[in-house]
């Protein structure tokens, strides 16, 4: 039985004296001996940051071997067992390059509100104040449109929300005038964006609520115009309305433009000697990341060259770094690129896409690439509760929503939930024309359960295959959706399926031998 909590309180979070037990909505919670040395010096040091080297020390007792990496995954473990998002967190807080610190005060509620796109801030109080607030909050609303993904928010303090903007909203009249202004601030940084106003003479009849009128038109234009330049990139067309921009985005980061990149590579070859742009760059690099992950998984690629090509696109994305800083849509692409090669930037991935999904509020483009770092980190529900968002605002995009489903089933099958993986697979009729037959043979082998035979398709085409190609898709498999897990058990329960189909057709000698050391 576990011990009674007498300890701290966060809300519905208990933690005992010895912090060894806990509970979490009522229900214990067990840390390991390494995770308890974390949460001890953590919880001990409320609001300071902790750098990995003293979080080590305090390891040193109870870890042998411990490293940087080490610290990153026990964090990402406790995160998992206190129900924390690193994203938007309760908890543990994450100073990129530097450590992690506690946030939560004893007592306080941990119930984490939505964060609004736009928080409106009136300065002033009065009796016809609030009617000309409600007034400008419904007007702002309706300009920016639900795609932008925020419900604006009216006198709310900074304290309790994190809104991406803020918005200072003033009305002072005197002898007749009536002035209206207004401060856009983003949000946590608090940097001014923009300062709008709107003056008349409201002692000759002109209504009070036309000059709210026209300042929340021209709040709702610049914040429209903002947005697009938060959508631009990658090629993006720019006549583009926000919303179709956003999808747009979405798209160019999924499997609905694999084919697109891959086709324009001759093009983006030549623009790149005349035009040394980032963003042509990054294009460059989708051409990159396409040629890899479209290429038959039935077919050879040479391991050099395969090493070349991910080294070009770690170069270029590594350089981009400090140039993306404001750009959300180049921001993702870089997270992208440097998730995908697996060398060692799984945290740098997370970060960057963290802040580029903060900067996009209501946009599913960052949705799918959240999701599989999250998966790689060991947190399968927050990854497959990212992977539910994106499939229900999906719609009739058909491709995006495929693109989810196929990475919700890779999630479930690392996780270790093989059933799972399989039902979402089999319930995709179609792939869809942007996914290769041989692509589309091999993401069905994947999920393929093991314990009935394969359909005659999948069967045929493991035949037509041979040994050596069925060994070349499973490195295939590894390259592509494996080998980003952290844990080598997750590695293996997603190779697990395929390689079974694999070794039940041409015996253990058809599995690479880079591979059977981690799966057999």
């Amino acid at each position: 039985m576990m011990k009674k909590a007498i300890g701290l309180h966060y809300g519905d979070l208990v933690l005992d004296e010895t912090y060894l037990f806990g509970s979490r909505n009522g229900k214990p919670v067990h840390f390991t001996k390494s995770e308890r040395a974390l949460l001890l010096v953590l919880c001990k040091n409320p609001r300071r940051l902790m750098s990995r080297s003293r979080l080590l020390d305090e390891l040193a007792s109870s870890e042998a071997g411990a490293s940087d990496r080490n610290i990153d995954f026990l964090i990402n473990r406790l995160r998992a067992k206190l129900g924390d998002n690193a994203r938007s967190p309760t908890y543990i807080a994450t100073q990129y390059g530097e450590g992690y610190l506690w946030i939560a005060e004893p007592g306080q509620s941990t119930v984490r509100q939505v964060n609004p796109f736009l928080a409106i801030l009136p300065s002033v109080s009065g009796p016809d104040v609030p009617a000309l607030v409600e007034q400008f909050r419904e007007a702002i609303a309706e300009g920016l449109g639900p795609h932008l993904g925020g419900v604006v928010e009216q006198g709310l303090a900074h304290a309790d929300i994190a809104p991406r903007y803020s918005l200072r909203l003033s009305f002072h009249a005197d002898r007749g005038q009536m002035r209206c202004t207004a401060t856009l601030q983003e949000m946590p940084s608090r940097r001014i964006m923009k300062a709008f106003s709107s003056q008349g003479d409201v002692s000759a009849g002109l209504p009070a609520a036309s000059l709210v009128s026209k300042l929340s038109d021209d709040v709702a234009a610049y914040l429209q115009s903002l947005m697009t330049s938060m959508t631009t990139g990658l090629g993006v067309p720019a006549e583009l309305s926000v919303e179709e921009r956003s999808w747009n985005v979405s798209n160019r980061l999924t499997t609905g433009s694999y084919q697109m990149w891959l086709a324009k590579g001759e093009q983006l070859g030549a623009d790149r000697v005349s035009d040394t742009s980032t963003d042509t760059a990054l294009q460059w690099c989708m051409h990159l990341f396409s040629r890899l992950v479209l290429a038959s998984p039935f077919s050879p690629i040479d391991i050099d060259e395969r090493d070349g090509i991910e080294s070009e696109m770690e170069a270029i994305a590594l350089q981009s770094m400090p140039v993306v800083e404001n750009n959300p849509v180049q921001m993702l692409a870089v997270a992208k690129l440097l998730y995908f090669i697996n060398r060692g930037h799984l945290e740098l991935a997370q970060d960057i896409a963290e802040r580029a999904a903060a900067q996009m509020t209501g946009s599913p483009a960052a949705l799918p690439l959240l999701a599989q770092i999250y998966s790689a980190l060991g947190q399968s529900d927050e990854a497959c509760a990212l992977f539910d968002r994106g499939i229900a605002m999906a719609g009739s995009n058909i491709e995006f929503l495929n693109h989810m489903s196929v990475l919700k089933s890779i999630a479930l099958l690392a996780a270790g939930d093989s059933r799972g993986g399989a039902n979402i697979i089999a319930s995709i009729i179609d792939l869809g024309d942007h996914c290769p037959p041989d692509v589309a043979a091999a993401i069905r082998l994947m999920a393929a359960p093991t314990d009935r035979q394969l359909p005659v398709a999948l069967a045929e085409a493991l035949v037509a295959a041979g040994p050596q190609g069925a060994g070349n898709a499973l490195a295939y498999l590894y390259f592509t959706s494996a080998r980003q897990h952290a844990s080598p058990v997750a590695v293996a329960n997603l190779m697990r399926g395929f390689t079974t189909h694999v070794m039940n057709a041409y015996g253990e000698a058809a599995v690479p031998a880079f591979l059977r050391s981690a799966l057999l």
